[in-house]
């Protein structure tokens, strides 16, 4: 389905014949594992990452008011930063792809003038963000033309790097999209409200509403397209006022694709293992247990069947 990277390398391939120069801080940055750099494109069980801060924080001694104010005054302008941070990942994204179809090389210095902007020291942590969300979101690969004049193109990849079989939506870019919604719904307990969706999308720097070059309408591609397809089912929740709507898993998601698979692409995006939550983790294997159980007990039958069938054409033949 999604690419697995390669020892949690993100590897940017090269253009042969066109590298001259040494190599440096975002050409390393597009091929070492950015271990610190969660996805801001999809946000998973915030609680679960609280826990375990909350638990280590019960193992330190006890704050003063005043180191407990300045605590919280760090941890507020450190998130402010990761907010800012994920904002100009999911900006540049969307400035290369809107560059991309003039289908003419893009450069490092467009990127900070239009997007980056003072951040430029984080160019290298920002680029390779923003590699790996084209790469396993939008079907694209993020290539680098010329280490020496930084110049990049992207190339598309039509089809899912893995499980060729499957279908789930078609091309890259609608894809990733499904996968993306899909594990939305998983991470918020198997349903999530039709205004988390579209968060969703404006994170990614996609208007629901608006049309966009990939997608289309986004809106009417997930109500049309994939409601439709059985993808994913749309109802109202009871007892709502005013009346909200969610999304859950379609009957074609479920025979496409599986927990395990969604869980792994949301792991890759947040740069964590599935295990990392265990909770999502546990249902997942109960999902593999009770889909193989399934998948055994058919076979015995279709074996009956077949050979139910082999004998009846053996018994109409004249000899």
């Amino acid at each position: 389905m999604l690419q697995k990277p390669e020892s949690g390398v993100l590897p940017i391939p090269q253009v042969e014949g066109k590298m001259d120069g040494s190599h440096d801080g975002e050409t390393r940055a597009l091929t070492v594992s950015q271990e610190e750099a969660p996805s801001p494109l999809l946000q998973g069980n915030p609680e679960e990452d609280l826990g375990a801060v909350r638990e280590e924080a019960a193992a330190e001694p006890a704050l003063t008011p005043k180191s407990a104010r300045a605590l919280a005054a760090k941890t507020l302008t450190r998130r402010r930063a990761c907010r800012r941070l994920d904002r100009t990942v999911a900006e540049l994204v969307q400035f290369l792809l809107v560059k991309d179809k003039k289908k003419s090389p893009i450069t490092r210095s467009e990127m900070v003038k239009y997007v980056i902007g003072d951040l430029k020291d984080l160019f290298p942590e920002i680029i390779a963000r923003a590699a790996e969300h084209l790469r396993y979101v939008f079907g694209f690969e993020l290539k680098q033309l010329d280490r020496k004049h930084h110049t990049y193109i992207l190339m598309n990849k039509l089809k899912p790097p893995e499980d060729k079989e499957e279908d789930l939506g078609g091309d890259g870019p609608r894809l990733g999209l499904l996968m993306m919604i899909l594990g939305l719904i998983y991470m918020k307990g198997n349903s999530a409200r039709e205004a988390q969706v579209w968060e969703m999308l404006r994170r990614l720097g996609v208007r629901p509403s608006k049309y966009h070059f990939l997608f289309g309408y986004p809106k009417r591609l997930i109500m049309e397209d994939f409601v439709q397809l059985r993808y994913l089912n749309y109802r109202r929740v009871p007892h709502t006022n005013p009346p909200e709507c969610e999304f859950s898993w379609g009957p074609r998601s479920n025979l496409e694709t599986s927990k395990m698979k969604v869980l792994g692409f949301v792991a890759k995006l947040h740069k964590k293992e599935p295990q990392h939550w265990p909770v999502l983790y546990r249902e997942a294997l109960a999902d593999e247990a009770d889909r193989a159980r399934a998948e055994a007990s058919i076979r015995p039958r279709a074996r009956a069947r077949a050979r139910a069938s082999a004998s009846a054409r053996a018994g109409n033949r004249p000899w």
